[in-house]
């Protein structure tokens, strides 16, 4: 999944819960991303009916969440700290983590910052900027 469409994207999570549900072999990516559904009870309806939700919009300014980019981001962040890129963020999360004492809590913490970071590189059409990532993370952790 090096950059899915919004339909791949989806149909990725609907698979890996229906494979779950149906106790069949999962892919390492697809073990990583079940960690994620589990964690997230509230998605597990919608998990179940993908004709319903398969191209339903999740409109901010209408006060929804998108169920699909908040288990995405999860994703992404454990990644990143799997790897520790950008470099540091493992021992931030660490921080962010003593803090919380939880770590899905520590997780939306840093979610909160790649959603900056990724709104700021839209607004201004730039690349991703680590330094923006990491003030975020930096004044979450003190």
């Amino acid at each position: 999944m090096f950059n899915p469409s919004r339909e791949q994207a989806r149909q990725f999570f609907f698979d890996t819960w229906r494979k779950y549900r149906q106790q069949e072999m999962l892919s390492p990516m697809e073990d990583m991303a079940l960690e994620v559904i589990l964690l997230h009870p509230e998605y597990h309806a919608m998990l179940d009916d993908p004709e319903r939700y398969q191209d339903k919009d999740y409109l901010p300014e209408m006060g929804n969440t998108n169920p699909f980019l908040h288990m995405s981001m999860h994703i992404a962040i454990k990644e990143q700290l799997s790897i520790d890129q950008p470099v540091g963020i493992r021992k931030r999360f660490e921080r962010l983590l003593k803090l919380t004492r939880d770590e899905h809590a520590a997780m939306h913490e840093v979610m909160e910052c790649l959603a900056e970071m990724i709104w700021q590189a839209q607004r201004n059409q730039s690349a991703f900027d680590a330094s923006i990532y990491f003030e975020c993370l930096d004044r979450r952790g003190n």
